[in-house]
């Protein structure tokens, strides 16, 4: 049987293990769990959510093969511009791959386009480079100019509020897909003659130009609405007090604490964008031959897919895979930053 004196002297002797030892390492802990920050939290909920992990692994993973495109290219040995089937007699015949499954081969690991004979990989990887960089630089433009309206408009009131606040129901009217795909070619026709060729940098910057007309008004209605109820508080009232300018206090004050709805819905607003230039392409108002594009090439394989369905599998299942992993990454994301609501 243990003594008194045995028990006692193996719970003093034990370094750590005492009344004391074991209430400082418990209020250090506690410590370190209150110390965290907000975005330290949500780093924290979005590291346990596997779905949301792999996600953005395959959200990295598009993004780096689009930025590495030219060094894959060397590597790989081919271009998205060469003719391969035209100046290497047999890859071709009647206009179709002669190999099987599109003509995937070691040399042609997608197989090679029907009717002009580029390398798919290469038109694949080239296209999702140019939607992808396209998508980006209209979300940037769009939650800028959602932050700058919609920010200004909830914090300042009155007269401002009204006139943005009519401005967004109008541009809000529009149709966008049918807004997108009668005014690109007509702001083209404004800078460039009929009889003149469309350089490319101009044809994309007409494309950020016009969808970022009519794709940041939704995000802009959500930051009014959280402006409004952030513009009473005391941390803003107290910057009044002080003597802050206003732009000060919507960049200082207002912005930092709507950052939660701009990263969750600049999650859903970038693929959106991707199948709207997709769309764009596809209908032949959005990037044009020779350039690489996603959705170009699902327009050249709608006449060639009864015979060859190889060459619309490849940038079919590419992009079936981009937006379900960015959509399920918005999701993840949006559960970090509101972990009570339930997915």
């Amino acid at each position: 049987m243990t003594s008194p004196s045995q028990t006692a002297g193996t719970t003093t002797d034990t370094p750590g293990l005492g009344p004391e030892g074991l209430t400082s390492k418990k209020n250090s802990k506690n410590d370190a769990l209150q110390g965290r920050s907000p975005g330290q939290l949500m780093w924290a909920r979005f590291k346990r959510d596997r779905i949301g992990v792999i996600s953005a692994g395959v959200v990295i993973f598009f993004f780096m093969i689009g930025l590495l495109a030219p060094l894959i290219s060397k590597i790989y040995g081919k271009d998205p511009y060469t003719r391969y089937g035209q100046i290497t007699p047999g890859l071709l015949v009647n206009q179709y791959p002669s190999g099987p499954n599109g003509g995937i081969s070691g040399d042609f690991w997608f197989g090679i386009e029907p009717g002009l004979g580029r390398d798919v990989f290469m038109q694949l990887l080239y296209g999702i480079r140019n939607t992808l960089g396209l998508a980006v630089g209209i979300t940037l433009v769009s939650v800028l100019t959602a932050i700058l309206l919609g920010v200004a408009a909830g914090y300042f009131g009155g007269r401002t509020d009204y006139f943005i606040g009519r401005f967004i129901d109008l541009l809000m009217a529009f149709p966008q897909q049918l807004f997108f795909v009668a005014f690109v070619p007509v702001v083209g026709a404004i800078f460039v003659a009929p009889e003149d060729e469309m350089p490319e940098w101009l044809r994309a910057a007409i494309i950020i130009l016009v969808m970022w007309f009519l794709g940041w008004m939704s995000l802009a209605r959500l930051l009014r609405g959280q402006t409004l109820s952030l513009r009473e508080r005391e941390f803003v009232e107290a910057a009044k007090v002080s003597g802050a300018s206003p732009w000060r206090i919507i960049r200082r004050e207002l912005v930092p604490n709507v950052m939660t709805p701009i990263l969750v819905q600049t999650t859903y607003m970038l693929p959106n964008f991707v199948t709207s230039i997709a769309g764009l392409s596809f209908l032949g108002v959005g990037l044009v031959e020779p350039t690489p594009d996603w959705g170009r090439m699902f327009a050249n394989a709608a006449d060639y897919y009864r015979n060859d369905i190889t060459y619309l599998f490849f940038p079919g299942l590419a992009m079936v895979i981009f937006i379900v992993a960015f959509n399920l990454l918005g999701d993840s994301v949006r559960d970090a930053f509101d972990p009570k609501r339930a997915r």
